[in-house]
């Protein structure tokens, strides 16, 4: 397995690794960003998410298996910090290391560019990856609500 940065290339691969999310967390129909808003959002002039992807150098036809994106948040009371939006790995490499190979670099990416913190959410269902956090000694914080006005 190799571990890169995201480049252009990679749009349709991790787009259909997020299809893959959606339908795993019951939202099939929930993704709706249009692939130009997102390499644009990328990979434009002003890029506001960041990614890694990892290739399994065995299988050129399809080589992108899982990747993980971040962007910045500010804190007020940290200041700049890594917001990870997602990391995917598809069903049949779950279970290979490839969540750590891709979390460990997270980590090693926001202590190079000297945030103090990185937060995500994970669903309240999702027991695999609540475990796997776990292994990081991540908190889990009850006291926060998540809060979401659609503008569509």
């Amino acid at each position: 397995m190799i571990i890169r940065r995201a480049e252009r290339r990679d749009i349709p691969a991790m787009l259909q690794l997020i299809q893959e999310l959606a339908d795993y967390e019951k939202a099939p129909l929930e993704v709706t960003v249009d692939p130009l808003h997102f390499e644009t959002s990328g990979f434009g002039p002003q890029p506001v998410w960041w990614a890694f992807v990892v290739e399994d150098d065995k299988q050129p036809a399809q080589p992108v298996v899982a990747f993980a994106l971040y962007y910045i948040r500010y804190s007020t009371w940290k200041g700049q910090v890594m917001y990870l939006e997602d990391i995917i790995v598809t069903a049949n490499y779950r279970g290979k290391g490839i969540g750590k190979m891709l979390m460990d670099k997270l980590i090693e990416e926001a202590r190079d560019r000297g945030f103090q913190r990185i937060t995500w959410q994970v669903l309240e269902w999702n027991e695999p990856a609540i475990q796997f956090y776990k292994k990081y000694q991540a908190s889990f914080d009850p006291e926060w609500v998540n809060v979401i006005l659609d503008l569509k």
